[in-house]
């Protein structure tokens, strides 16, 4: 007993002094691909946050896109934009229309048929700046469902992308792809239950909401990163989790308080920004945003 707690005793004073230090972190520069919502509302039900009866308002999610939009400049991002197309209501939630990583981008092919014409405008834009484009065969939601932590993607299925998609992302990347199955219908992108703070791994570099995921994913987690930020089911109900980090900024929804004083204590910054008008559409700041890794 006595040898036990001397090895959870410093284990912990490990972790204490490695949250001493966080204070250090730096934050990695960023691309990021971002599409007003000029179009904005919701009119079809394609996820349990939509209520086509309940109002939206274009304007308000301008100006909401906006804020997003300028906090990303004042971190010193590079924001690239994508023209929006009449008749996309959702082609804000960027983050779905693919995944680009060295150079490739491996196009989206929609569940839904509302987002399909998305794929084809996404894979446009990827080709006209020089990306090589790689058609999908498997129905895949972009990095809605694909995120990269060091040299391994999570890829996320149950509700959205196929498994199928996962062998695919894994040929062509020849990266490590590990499957994550999300179970609870309010989380069906993997970035609604799943943050990645520090894209260059480790055992606390991300954050997620254990209960979105099936056993065998948590178990998954728990053994990838046992010093993750687990969220609270508060913060979840708000879209906290879809956020997204340079490694020291973390920019998350406002009202996901708790989740900004976890990632205080760990030495990141929180930056909230209010996207409530596009959470009636199940979207949030990752939803709006997809890394350009040219």
């Amino acid at each position: 007993m006595m040898c036990l707690m001397t090895v959870v005793e410093d284990r912990e004073t490990l972790f204490q002094a490695d949250i001493a230090t966080l204070g250090e972190r730096t934050a990695s520069p960023k691309t990021v691909l971002m599409c007003r919502p000029e179009h904005f509302t919701v009119r079809y039900r394609i996820n349990p946050w939509m209520e086509p009866a309940n109002p939206t308002d274009t304007g308000v999610a301008l100006r909401q896109w906006q804020t997003l939009y300028d906090t990303y400049e004042r971190l010193g991002y590079r924001v690239e934009l994508i023209a929006p197309i009449a008749g996309l209501p959702d082609m804000v939630d960027a983050a779905n229309g693919g995944f680009v990583l060295d150079g490739i981008a491996y196009a989206a092919r929609f569940h839904y048929a509302e987002r399909g014409p998305e794929g084809p405008a996404y894979a446009s834009w990827f080709a006209d700046r020089g990306l090589r484009v790689v058609e999908a065969v498997s129905v895949n939601e972009g990095e809605g469902d694909f995120l990269k932590v060091g040299e391994t993607i999570f890829a996320g299925t149950g509700f959205r992308s196929d498994a199928a998609s996962h062998a695919e992302l894994a040929r062509i990347y020849d990266r490590e792809v590990v499957t994550l199955r999300l179970v609870d219908p309010s989380f069906y992108h993997l970035d609604t239950a799943f943050a990645v703070l520090d894209d260059a791994g480790g055992p606390a570099s991300v954050a997620y909401l254990p209960r979105a995921f099936d056993d065998a994913s948590r178990a998954v987690l728990e053994r990838r990163f046992p010093d993750a930020v687990l969220a609270t089911d508060a913060d979840a109900a708000v879209l906290g989790l879809n956020a997204f980090s340079d490694g020291r900024n973390v920019v998350i929804a406002s009202r996901a308080r708790t989740f900004a004083r976890d990632l205080e204590a760990r030495g990141y910054v929180a930056h909230g920004v209010d996207l409530s008008e596009l959470l009636l559409g199940g979207g949030g700041v990752k939803c709006c945003t997809l890394e350009l890794r040219w």
